[in-house]
Formats: structure tokens, sequence, C-alpha cells
């Protein structure tokens, strides 16, 4: 006899007379499996311990449809004498179910599956960005992730756990940790020439929640749009949009943002990367920078800048940050994405005096501050001097890499022009326009496995600039995450994939 779509207790279809046979479903314990079968595995449970299992694997059979509402259950004591318990942990479990809607019980009429679990349960899904599907990404903005110095950090992480007072494990200073703040404000004065008070400095979930912060602070005064670099970087734009801010693309000439078109704007607030723009890879002159400076004093104006990769340069010693020339016009944020990993998701903002107290308590309002025990690993890591020995390594590694790269296209792509400072993680390559249209190009490189981004998909001055350059392909080459070896082959797989007949 069948009853919802399961046998009754009719005949037996186990050890004991248990019968009932739960719905097949993946994960199951196999096809048809009575209940005694789905729940024997909480019997190897600690004595202790046992009745929680058999509940947890009662209702987790439920959950997954293995066992359909309006499933008659077997009695308590033909179950219990079915896993070899006692009817007390049955009668226990089939009372909690019951109570918490799963089960329902008819007196004199046994035990039931409700009806109000539904069947399914819900699987996690990874959806962090991966470069996937391609034999060789040269996609621009990635670290090399193997690099990630792990002794270092564990060392530096079970160092501050073990040394961490009971109360730094509350909530923290949503400014940050003051070991923290402290170690950083001396890095950032020493390596980029900041001016770093500590007390305004506060710890981001990277430069994407500094410059949310920032687009929050700004449209609680007033402020209705800013200015953004055109080309630049796509993300920036929507994230001021998610506090209300519209951006205006600015464009650029030759020494940075254009002056011009700025003040035309009537903008008074302006995002920049001064040290090494992106995606173009050009460093502002210092006149540029007096002149950005002299804007923002005359609008009463600020400007961010954005230093995501300037301890990264090849040829020289980097170029101080702007905001040392003038720490009221000047917000400066940066974070550990491009020195150590993006996963961390460690930041900083150093905003002027007039910004620090609004934006602290936005970002308390925000998530109440960074945890507690991740900033004080990264100020051991900083004091220890690791955190500059991981810089040096990851530029001398990355320092080949744009070696190699900018060799193989040379080789490859006679008349290819590489443009941009030596610094950072990618390059902008002018590719003769024998190689393109870019449609064509970006085409044949898909089909050939190599994954490249074009410059006009920075923004409408990289489409521009690419159809008035007299017909040459731009495209934006990052390196940092590929090994000498992976970058060779794949311009090369790029070369002969552009050149192919037909």
């Amino acid at each position: 006899m069948t009853v919802s779509g399961t046998t009754s207790n009719d005949g037996p279809a186990g050890p004991g007379t248990s019968g009932v046979q739960a719905r097949d479903a993946p994960g199951s314990a196999g096809p048809g499996a009575p209940v005694w079968e789905l729940l024997r595995p909480a019997v190897a449970a600690p004595a202790r311990g046992r009745g929680r299992a058999l509940g947890s694997a009662l209702r987790e059979a439920v959950r997954e449809g293995l066992l359909a509402p309006g499933t008659r259950l077997p009695s308590t004591r033909d179950l219990a004498a079915d896993l070899g318990v006692s009817r007390g942990l049955v009668t226990e479990a089939y009372e909690q179910l019951t109570a918490e809607g799963y089960l329902r019980s008819d007196r004199g009429a046994g035990t039931w599956v409700g009806g109000a679990a539904r069947a399914g349960r819900p699987r996690a899904r990874d959806r962090a960005p991966r470069r996937r599907g391609a034999t060789v990404d040269f996609s621009p903005g990635s670290p090399d992730l193997s690099m990630f110095p792990r002794a270092g950090w564990a060392s530096a992480y079970r160092g501050a756990l073990a040394d961490l007072p009971h109360d730094t494990l509350g909530y923290p200073d949503p400014r940050g940790t003051p070991r923290l703040r402290t170690a950083l404000a001396e890095l950032l004065t020493r390596r980029r020439g900041v001016v770093a008070d500590p007390e305004r400095l506060l710890v981001c979930s990277g430069v994407t929640q500094a410059v949310t912060l920032l687009g929050f602070v700004l449209h609680a005064r007033g402020e209705r749009a800013v200015g953004v670099e055109d080309p630049g970087s796509p993300k920036q734009g929507a994230l001021f949009a998610s506090a209300g801010v519209r951006s205006v693309p600015l464009p650029l000439d030759e020494e940075g943002l254009a002056p011009g078109p700025l003040t035309d704007s009537g903008v008074r607030c302006a995002v920049t990367t001064p040290a090494h723009q992106f995606p173009l890879g050009i460093a502002y002159s210092a006149r540029r920078r007096a002149r950005l400076l002299d804007w923002a004093r005359a609008v009463d104006g600020l400007l961010v800048e954005d230093d995501y990769d300037g301890d990264f340069r090849y040829d020289r010693s980097p170029v101080g940050a702007l905001q040392g020339l003038d720490p009221e016009r000047v917000a400066y944020t940066g974070s550990v994405s491009k020195s150590l990993a993006p996963g961390l998701r460690i930041g900083w903002l150093l905003p002027p005096a007039r910004l620090a107290d609004e934006l602290a308590e936005r970002k308390r309002t925000m998530d109440l501050g960074n945890p507690s025990l991740d900033q004080e690993a990264l100020a051991r890591f900083v004091e220890s001097g690791a955190y500059e020995r991981q810089l040096r390594r990851c530029g001398r590694a990355y320092r080949e890499r744009r070696d190699t790269l900018v060799t193989a296209l040379t080789e490859c792509f006679p008349g290819a022009r590489v443009t941009g400072i030596s610094a950072g993680l990618h390059v902008i390559a002018a590719l003769p326009r024998r190689y393109g249209p870019e449609a064509r190009l970006l085409a044949r490189a898909g089909e050939a496995g190599i994954a490249v981004r074009p410059l006009s998909v920075y923004g409408s001055a990289g489409t521009r600039a690419a159809a008035g350059d007299g017909g040459l392909v731009r495209l934006v080459f990052g390196y940092a995450h590929l090994t000498p070896t992976r970058i060779a082959t794949g311009v090369r797989g790029l070369a002969a994939a552009v050149t192919r007949d037909g």
C-alpha cells in the first residue's frame, strides 16, 4: 500500500518495522531509503549528543525533501528499536520537531511530516571575480597572490592573538586600532611623504570603502557632483552614485587632469591618481600638481588622491604623494590590495581635519569598524619591517615582469609603442593599425584564449584617444599576476592570433 508517495508500515523495509521510505533525492542514503537508514549516522554520535544529532538528522531529511510532506513516520517504539536507541531519544526528537513545525502529530493517528518546510537546501555559490576561461589573462588590476607572505603573516597573526588584551576584542574605534593607525602614519610619512596624523587616519575596507565614505560625507555637505578622470577606474562612478553623488568625466592631457575642463565643470571635488594614472600610466607633472591645488583652494574644494600603486616605481624613487603639499585640500587613500592581497580588505583614508570627525561617524554607523585582530596583525607586520620587505620583493618581481612584457611586445609587434612611466602593475601598448581594427583583434585574441582589454573600456576619452591616434589599437596589459614565461607565451600567442590569414 502506498501513502503520499511513500510505502506504509504494512511491509518491513529494514531490520525492524519502520518501513517508511524516503523520497529518492540527491544526498540521500539511497533510492527509497527507509527512515532508520537516514538517521543511522546520527546514532554514531557520542552518547551525550546523540539526541541532538538525531533531531538534526531528522530535521535535515525534511528540509532536503528526503522525507516528503505527508509521510507518516514510524512509531517512537519501532524507530527506537531499529536504531538501537532508547525510546525517550526518539520521543524527544519528535516532540522538538513538532514544536518547530517540521512534523505534525495527530492523537491516535501517529506522527507525520508537516508541510511548512520546503524541500531543497540552498547551496552557497562563489561569485568572487575570478580569472576563468583564458589561457593567458592580461586583465589589469591584480597582484601575484602567490607572493602573499603566508609565514610572515601567520607569525604576526599568532603574535597579535597571543598578546591582544581582552577588551580589544570588543567593538573597536571606528577609525581603527591606535596601534595600526600609528604604524600606518609612520609608514606613509616615511615612504609616501604624506602628512599623517594618526588621530586623523581612518582604517577602511580598502579604497572602495574610503571613496564611498567620502561620497556620503560630501553628499551630506551639499555636494551633488564629483569629477573623475576620463579615462579612469570604472568603479568610482558607481561608488559615488551609491551615495547620491553624480560623477562628471574630466579629460586628461600629457601632464594629468586638464585644468580647463575641471574649472568649467563646476565641481568642487575631483578624484585623481597622480603618482601613476590609471589606466594611462602617466605621472602628474609638478606644474600640474600645483595647478590643481590652486584650483582646490580657489573653490574651497577637495582633491581625492587614490594612491593605489604608488610604492611601485621601477626607474627611480616614487614621487611623493600630492597630499604632502596641502593636507587640508587633499584626502589621501590607499590599501594593501596591491602589496599584500585584496582579500584582506584593509586600506586607509587620510582626510582633511574638517572632514575627519564626520567620516569617523559615518564609518561607525556603516560597520562599527574593521576586525581588531586583523588590524593588530597588520600593525605587527608593519612594525617588524616585514611589510617593507614585501614591497621590495614585489617590486623586484614586477619590474622583471614589466621588462619581459615590453620586450615581448616590441619583438612580436613591430612598431608597437609602450606608453606611461615604468611603474605599477600595467602598461598601455599602442599597436599599429595593421593589427586592428580593435573588434577584430579582440575577437581573435579571445578565440586563442588570450584575454586583453582595450583602453576604450575605461571611458569616453579612451575611446576618443584610440579613434584619433592614427588608427592605433591601444590595449591595457596587466602583468603582475603572470610569470615572465606566461607573459612571453601570451604575447606570442596574441601575435600569432591577430596576424593569421583569414
